[in-house]
């Protein structure tokens, strides 16, 4: 898709030069020739940026920029001035211009700020889409995710929810397992009942023991009364025991007749006590090797592993982080009585580079942290954790070339051709889709952007 901008001068010798130049480099380009006709045609079209004089014969650029903002207030303004009207220019930034150059014009400077303007114009209408996004998600509560390997997980939790099998999840930390087994509590029939959850890892054996079975009073010191355990409180719903790869060897046991029996014993009693309860377990272990070097039971590991769901890492569903990010943002934003309409192109691109290896759970610390710091419209990234913002200096890895059909030879060319080629090739592979040509070169999909602006293939 190509960028449009609408070039505003009553000097028509000066509107055909900055015509002609902008074309060259691969705009699209329409012209006013005085600031009424402009407003008449950014109502009528849409643009990425408006490159506007200040002074001329009819109606003003300021006067312009006043109506065109009040119509579409994300549409980047620049201003064109002489130093004479520099004054002018400033006050024009007050009322919201993007920026202003001044005449005669620097056309490196020019260039440059154009495509910051088109970066902040295209962040505008992503954030937008992602509103959009989550609008829509509000409709249908629970994961967030786009990317093919979280469909992909989806279909299988709505495939497995509505049956009585027993579920490990696997995956990193921070992946969002309970979210899993929340979503397959509620996908299921037993979503009336409780969804109760343990994590295995937070208490010593022996508490550990009491929390899931219970105990008789004076069974051991300190139980002064009698104490369901959380299999009976999760009778006719779900048992979620998080970080079952922390469990002790010995009450692996008795879990395992638990799940076997359908029976538990309270601590310091002989009377068994049936239950109806679906057990869901997650774990950031590989329980199949563990159980191979005697770290947890081999029997119990098949027992819970009848269906597995692997989360994936956040490094991995990258086409989901933004839309992740503008929702910690909006949740955060309201949290903290703030109102904040995005990230800045620069933010955005530190947080796709970033690697995340604390996943969705870092990623959410990293919004609320710079939410809380913002002082702005805009996220920005000095107000990420320093190793999120520092992602954006990381070099970036030479894209791969791509082999040409026929026989004809790389050598001579340039790397900037080559690296031309190598985009070409992958977008006609992945039938212009962005984000999975951007996976497949190694990159991020705003460095992809960057790249198709940079070669004017947009």
């Amino acid at each position: 898709m190509r960028t449009n901008i609408l070039v505003v001068d009553d000097d028509d010798a000066h509107r055909g030069m900055l015509k002609t130049m902008l074309r060259s480099w691969g705009y699209t380009v329409d012209e006013a020739a005085d600031g009424d006709e402009a407003m008449t045609i950014v109502h009528e079209k849409a643009f990425d940026v408006v490159l506007m004089d200040v002074r001329m014969a009819r109606i003003d650029g300021i006067r312009a920029l006043k109506n065109i903002l009040q119509y579409n207030p994300a549409l980047p303004v620049l201003l064109m001035t002489a130093y004479s009207s520099v004054d002018t220019a400033v006050e024009a930034l007050r009322l919201g211009a993007y920026d202003y150059l001044v005449k005669p014009l620097d056309f490196e400077a020019l260039r440059h700020t154009l495509a910051r303007a088109i970066e902040h114009s295209h962040l505008s209408v992503e954030n937008r889409e992602l509103r959009r996004q989550l609008v829509e998600a509000a409709a249908r509560p629970g994961i967030l995710g786009r990317s093919r390997g979280m469909q992909e997980m989806m279909q299988i939790i709505g495939t497995v929810a509505p049956t009585e099998a027993t579920v490990l999840i696997t995956g990193e930390s921070g992946t969002g397992k309970e979210l899993v087994a929340r979503a397959l509590h509620e996908g299921s029939t037993r979503a009336h009942k409780p969804l109760v959850t343990v994590n295995c890892a937070a208490l010593a054996e022996n508490l550990l023991e009491s929390e899931l079975f219970g105990h008789e009073r004076g069974s051991f010191t300190g139980a002064d009364r009698r104490r369901e355990g959380r299999f009976v409180q999760a009778d006719g719903g779900t048992l979620f025991l998080d970080e079952i790869g922390e469990m002790p060897l010995p009450l692996q046991a008795k879990l395992l007749r638990a799940l076997q029996q359908g029976e538990v014993q309270r601590v310091g009693s002989d009377i068994p006590i049936t239950v109806d309860v679906r057990v869901i377990a997650a774990t950031n272990r590989d329980l199949r090797q563990e159980s191979v070097e005697k770290r947890f039971r081999e029997d119990l590991f098949f027992r819970l592993n009848v269906i597995s769901i692997e989360v994936p890492p956040l490094r991995e569903r990258h086409d989901d982080i933004p839309l992740l990010s503008a929702y910690f943002l909006e949740r955060f934003s309201n949290r903290n009585r703030k109102h904040i309409k995005g990230f800045s192109p620069h933010a955005m691109d530190s947080i796709l580079r970033y690697a995340w290896p604390g996943n969705v759970r870092e990623l959410e610390n990293a919004i609320e942290r710079a939410v809380i710091l913002c002082t702005g419209d805009l996220i920005t990234e000095k107000e990420l954790p320093s190793t999120v913002a520092a992602a954006i200096y990381d070099e970036e890895l030479p894209l791969p070339v791509p082999q040409p059909a026929g026989g004809i030879s790389l050598s001579g060319l340039s790397l900037d051709a080559l690296e031309r080629l190598a985009i070409e090739d992958t977008l006609r592979q992945t039938g212009d889709n962005k984000s999975e040509a951007a996976r497949r070169l190694g990159i991020t999909r705003a460095t992809l952007h960057n790249k198709l602006r940079k070669y004017h293939m947009e």
